[in-house]
């Protein structure tokens, strides 16, 4: 047992190296978003999808590209517009001819969620019925059209940007729809040293080489050691306590039951308890803490906890919510 453990300790290393060497890549074109860069590469590692905001020119597009530039996968971009239609997303049956015996049929063209990185940009600007073409995908990593079912590649990653400050001509996403994000990230603004570092790097003729630097057999590995990640009883616990105490119905504390109106669901401690396993192997350690999980409890809960009319009038939001319940709820026993 112990030269197993052994063996996977030194796995992990050679995989941190290539992740380590993965965001040195990024950060050639990417200055800055350390805390981003990390929380979409948590979602990679424990196999989900990440909805990205932020206001324009905060280099969300970018940043996916870069990451998806780095990575030895097939990647494509889906601009999401008010006219796109489910087939151009997942594809199409076409006509074809069989030149030797003059027969027709009908082929699948398949779309472009057959690759393995999706950027899905601008998610909010297309009607709710084309945004519901992604969730089979997202949940099943398969698509349907007719009475076929083709399986998608693995890995298999949507990455979802949205702007918060446009309001014309966007669909809010349901609610259903943002369950299936593991992660809700949010891009702030830079700091004043960073914004000058990109102001200088971006107006100049330097162009930046890219470098592939991990491969998809790495990832899928990487989502293998994941879940061999150990996380204790006491941890598992204090996750369900905090996930139950952002429901009005049963939760201890005063503040959620006046402020918010739905709280989370099963999935939400599930994908609490896979990122932080996936924060720790990001670090190199093999068991969870309980600063891993504090570390992904906003970005998981942001966009499954939902506050009620009057928060958002008095300006609270779903990550104040979070905050509150993380200093309200204790480890029990400090296991």
């Amino acid at each position: 047992m112990d030269k197993e453990l052994q063996q996977i300790a030194t796995e992990v290393e050679n995989l941190s190296a290539k992740l380590k060497a993965l965001k040195k890549e990024i950060g050639k074109v990417i200055i800055g978003q350390e805390e981003t860069v990390s929380q979409l590469l948590i979602t990679f590692l424990a196999g989900g999808h990440a909805l990205l905001e932020g206001v324009p020119g905060l280099a969300k597009t970018l940043m996916i590209r870069t990451l998806a530039n780095a990575i030895d996968l097939k990647f494509k971009r889906i601009q999401f517009t008010p006219d796109l239609m489910p087939s151009d997303i997942i594809g199409t049956e076409i006509l074809e001819e069989d030149h030797g015996t003059g027969k027709k049929f009908f082929k699948f063209n398949k779309g472009p969620i057959f690759s393995n990185i999706i950027l899905a940009d601008e998610i909010n600007r297309t009607p709710p019925k084309t945004q519901a073409a992604l969730l089979e995908a997202m949940q099943e990593f398969e698509v349907t059209y007719g009475d076929k079912t083709y399986p998608l590649d693995r890995p298999f990653f949507i990455l979802a940007t949205q702007n918060p400050i446009e309001q014309s001509g966007t669909f809010v996403l349901p609610e259903a729809q943002q369950d299936r994000f593991l992660l809700y990230i949010k891009i702030g603004y830079p700091t004043e040293t960073e914004e000058t570092e990109i102001l200088k790097a971006t107006t100049g003729r330097t162009k930046v080489q890219l470098n592939k630097v991990i491969s998809g057999e790495d990832i899928i590995r990487l989502q293998q050691l994941v879940r061999d990640v150990s996380i204790s009883d006491g941890l598992i616990k204090y996750v369900s306590d905090v996930i139950r105490a952002t429901r009005p119905d049963t939760t201890p504390i005063d503040y959620v039951k006046e402020w918010v109106d739905w709280g989370a669901g099963p999935r939400a401690g599930q994908a609490m308890i896979l990122t932080a396993k996936a924060h720790a192997l990001l670090e190199g350690r093999l068991a969870v803490s309980l600063e891993d999980l504090k570390s992904v409890a906003v970005p998981v809960l942001r966009h499954r906890v939902l506050v009620n009319f009057r928060a958002e009038a008095e300006g609270i939001t779903s990550d104040a919510v979070t905050r509150h319940i993380l200093g309200a709820i204790k480890l029990k026993d400090g296991k």
